[in-house]
């Protein structure tokens, strides 16, 4: 048994990702809750079972039913969530999220919150190209990863309860960084590799070659389609972190374009064994 057992959770947006914890923990026997602003995911969320409950306008009556709420929004609406309703939430009570970008939001948060409640950040390393509580899924995070992100105003207790979340969840990997480690991490690792699927993607009108690409550029632009609203927030709340990202990059991409075109076969070689053997890691990681 678990301190999440026979708890109320409510989430909070109830889009790609907050459908699909929701779906997950329901699916587990979880009583899940939401509040999100378009009746029609309420709706289609109630019709599959998605959820018991649901309602658009916050209300102190339905939140403070709650034991522990999951924030699935942007991260200046959760702001502006919890600058407006905060209010609602019953003494005691845990939060946490799912937010991309975690120093931004973290520390602002956890400034604001009301003493008798504690935010644990935590970030699923998961998602698809569509949007929507119609497009989720419980098996979502099964083998993904989940990053916990705690402070020091932190509890071990709430650590632990966020690292209890993942496992309920089916994380194959469950790890704590700073928020800041987080920041660097996610800005190469996602953030990055979105910059260069879009560059890819806008670069060069690629229609009249939809009849004759093959797998690699399929699967490099897998993430090119992109919602614009939730990218370019993260994307300037992680400004310097991102810039210094996009600046490593170009500068290997300027060194291999150097070496062909000074026709050096030998550096060219020796890059793309670095390449090949760095790749391995994640070969190794999945197979684990």
């Amino acid at each position: 048994m678990n301190n999440l057992q026979n708890k109320k959770i409510l989430i909070v947006g109830l889009g790609l990702i907050g459908g699909s914890y929701a779906s997950a923990l329901s699916n587990k026997g979880y009583y899940v809750g939401a509040v999100t602003k378009d009746s029609s995911s309420i709706e289609y969320a109630l019709k599959h079972n998605i959820i018991k409950e649901g309602i658009t306008n916050p209300s102190k009556e339905f939140i403070e039913k709650y034991d522990f709420v999951v924030f699935a929004l942007y991260p200046k609406i959760f702001v502006e969530w919890i600058e407006n309703y905060q209010q609602y939430l019953k003494s005691g009570i845990v939060i946490t999220d799912v937010t991309g970008i975690k120093s931004e939001i973290v520390y602002k948060i956890q400034t604001i919150l009301r003493k008798d409640i504690e935010f644990i950040p935590a970030h699923p390393m998961a998602g698809r190209e569509v949007y929507g509580v119609e497009n989720s899924d419980p098996n979502l995070f099964k083998g993904a990863n989940y990053i916990i992100t705690p402070t020091s105003e932190n509890t071990p207790e709430a650590v632990d309860l966020a690292r209890k979340l993942g496992e309920i969840l089916e994380f194959k990997s469950i790890s704590i960084l700073t928020p800041e480690e987080h920041d660097e991490m996610i800005g190469f690792l996602s953030q990055l590799t979105h910059c260069i699927a879009v560059s890819l993607m806008t670069c060069k009108d690629s229609r009249y070659l939809v009849d004759y690409t093959g797998d690699s550029f399929r699967d490099l632009t897998r993430i090119a389609k992109i919602n614009e609203f939730m990218w370019t927030e993260l994307f300037l709340m992680n400004k310097n972190q991102l810039l210094s990202q996009m600046d490593l990059f170009l500068k290997q991409f300027k060194e291999l374009r150097d070496a062909l075109a000074k026709e050096d076969e030998e550096k060219m070689k020796e890059i793309m064994r670095l390449s090949t053997e760095r790749r391995k890691y994640f070969d190794k990681k999945e197979s684990d």
